[in-house]
């Protein structure tokens, strides 16, 4: 049974956990503006000695993130906390396909992810070695189709994908992700390395989580809770995130199945 916090507040579970796993985009900023309650929940944790992880489906590297968040006028102390996918993605292709031709699928704005092998980028998808993938094109942003057509010939090739979101909320605009386009790609056959939630490797990059009680809070069932669930941790879902209409029709614990998920709390936002 899914316990509702909106009446005891986040206070009221704190101390059962040594580690949180929080996400950004839904939780702790609409991707426009900051939500005040949910900073003074970090601030909160932060006084009793426990350790947080903002951890995001980001297509960039930390460092970019970070500023963005600055310019949204987070504190210093608490951006410090961030980890993103781009910045997993980031540290296998330095590792592992620095070298390669790649062909580059979302908008120019995500170029601080290959900024130093910008060489190897390829215009033409035919001669590409892999295909990395951190959003959609600005022109065919809401047309999957679009891929299908571009992928047809090109299977053979491993596709990065950097943002497994299917979908975020920009204030009250929705938009597609990565994940979309790689799981068009997947469904036609095609082979997607994934960095990102709820994929297990970017929990255990983020910080040294051996031996810890662990909560995860996101508003994403799909990402943040199965990652929670894969991994044995608890989780709270904020329902005023992406499954909101969804959790107002079917209530939490048939949507939560209804994605295979179980969440262990759920809040309408994240507050003390």
């Amino acid at each position: 049974m899914t316990k509702n916090l909106d009446k005891d507040g986040f206070c009221s579970i704190v101390d059962k956990y040594q580690l949180f796993y929080i996400d950004l985009w839904g939780v702790i900023h609409n991707g426009i503006s900051l939500h005040k309650e949910a900073i003074r929940v970090l601030k909160e944790i932060s006084r009793k000695g426990k350790d947080y992880i903002l951890l995001t489906n980001a297509p960039r590297p930390n460092e970019v993130v970070k500023s963005f968040l600055e310019k949204m006028g987070m504190e210093k102390k608490i951006r410090e906390h961030v980890f993103t996918s781009g910045q997993a993605s980031l540290d296998y292709l330095r590792n592992n396909l620095s070298t390669k031709k790649f062909y580059h699928v979302g908008p120019p704005r995500d170029f601080d992810l290959f900024n130093d092998f910008i060489k190897n980028k390829s215009e033409n998808i035919e001669i590409s070695d892999y295909i990395l993938c951190t959003g959609l094109f600005e022109k065919f942003d809401k047309d999957l189709n679009y891929y299908k057509k571009l992928f047809e010939k090109n299977l053979n090739k491993e596709m990065v994908c950097t943002n497994p979101d299917l979908i975020v909320d920009r204030g009250n605009n929705r938009e597609l992700c990565a994940g979309s386009v790689a799981m068009v790609f997947e469904k036609m056959g095609g082979k997607v390395t994934y960095f990102g939630k709820p994929y297990p490797e970017i929990y255990n990059l983020s910080i040294d989580n051996k031996g810890k009680k662990i909560l995860s809070v996101g508003d994403n069932l799909n990402t943040d809770i199965k990652g929670a669930n894969l991994l044995n941790y608890d989780s709270l879902i904020i329902s005023n995130g992406i499954h909101k209409k969804e959790i107002e029709n079917k209530g939490i614990e048939e949507t939560a199945r209804s994605y295979e998920t179980i969440c262990n709390y759920i809040q309408s936002e994240l507050k003390w």
